[in-house]
C-alpha cells in the first residue's frame, strides 16, 4: 500500500475537508479498507505572514523542511493541501525527496478534459496576484482571468476572515456570485476555479452562474487517491 503524505493546516478546516474526502474516495474503490496517510499540519498564520511580506524564500524553506518529518515517516509521495503556498510550488518540488502532486496542473488537466478555455480564478489575494496558475494554463493555450482590485479585495477580506476559521455565510456567496456573474458577461469566462480549497465549502455545486466550477479541492483529492490505487 502507498502511503500520502501531506502538509495541512493550511487552514485547517480544508485540511479535514481534504481528509474526510481522501477517505471516502477511496472507500468507493477498496470497501471497508482505508489510505495510509500522513499529515504534517504547519502554522497558516505563519505562512501568510511570509507571504505578506513578500519573503517567499522563506515560505519554500518552511514547506521543505515539512516536507522532512513525512519522507521519514515514509510517504511515498505528497501533496500541500492549499492553493497558496503553490506560489513557491516549483522551488518546493526541485527540493523534495519524494514525488509532489501539483494543484494547477491537475485542475487545468481537468479544466481541458471539460474544454474550458478562459477560467476566472478566485483564492486569496496572494493566490490571484500571483501567475503560477496562468503559467501553468497557458502552456495548454488557456486562459486565466482574476477579479478586479475592488473585487479581489472582498474575496480576499471574506477569505481570511470568515473561510479560514469555518465561518460560512449565505451572504459571502452571494457577493462571490455576483463577482463570477459580472466576469463571465464582461470578460466571457467559461469556467471557475476555486482557486483557495476553503472556497469549495460554500460552492458545493458543480456550477455556478450557469458556468462549471472547477473545486480545486475534489480535483486534488482524486488526484491523490488515484495515486494511491496505483499499484
Amino acid at each position: 500500500m502507498k502511503t500520502l503524505g501531506m502538509i495541512g493546516g493550511l487552514g485547517p478546516e480544508s485540511t479535514i475537508e481534504y481528509y474526510r474526502r481522501i477517505l471516502a474516495k477511496y472507500a468507493e474503490h477498496r470497501p471497508g479498507r482505508a489510505p495510509s496517510i500522513i499529515i504534517n499540519s504547519i502554522d497558516v498564520n505563519r505562512g501568510l505572514g511570509m507571504l505578506g511580506e513578500g519573503h517567499l524564500d522563506e515560505l519554500a524553506e518552511y514547506l521543505v523542511r515539512s516536507l522532512h518529518p513525512l519522507e521519514r515517516a515514509g510517504a511515498d509521495f505528497a501533496l500541500i493541501s492549499a492553493n497558496t503556498p503553490h506560489i513557491v510550488f516549483e522551488e518546493v518540488e526541485r527540493r523534495s525527496n519524494v514525488p509532489l502532486i501539483s494543484i494547477a496542473e491537475v485542475t487545468c488537466a481537468h479544466a481541458q478534459t471539460l474544454g474550458l478555455t478562459k477560467l476566472a480564478l478566485l483564492g486569496t489575494r496572494f493566490t490571484m496576484q500571483s501567475s503560477f496558475y496562468a503559467k501553468v494554463f497557458s502552456r495548454k493555450e488557456l486562459s486565466v482571468l482574476v477579479p478586479s482590485e475592488s473585487e479581489q479585495r472582498y474575496i480576499h477580506e471574506k477569505y481570511i476572515a470568515e473561510l479560514l476559521i469555518g465561518i460560512v455565510l449565505p451572504e459571502t456567496r452571494q457577493g462571490v456570485t455576483e463577482i463570477i456573474t459580472r466576469m463571465k458577461a464582461q470578460d466571457g469566462i467559461d469556467g471557475v476555479i476555486l482557486g483557495g480549497t476553503e472556497l469549495s465549502l460554500i460552492f458545493r455545486e458543480p456550477s455556478v452562474a450557469g458556468i462549471p466550477v472547477l473545486d480545486t479541492t475534489e480535483i486534488h483529492v482524486q488526484a491523490a487517491v488515484d495515486e494511491l490505487l496505483h499499484d
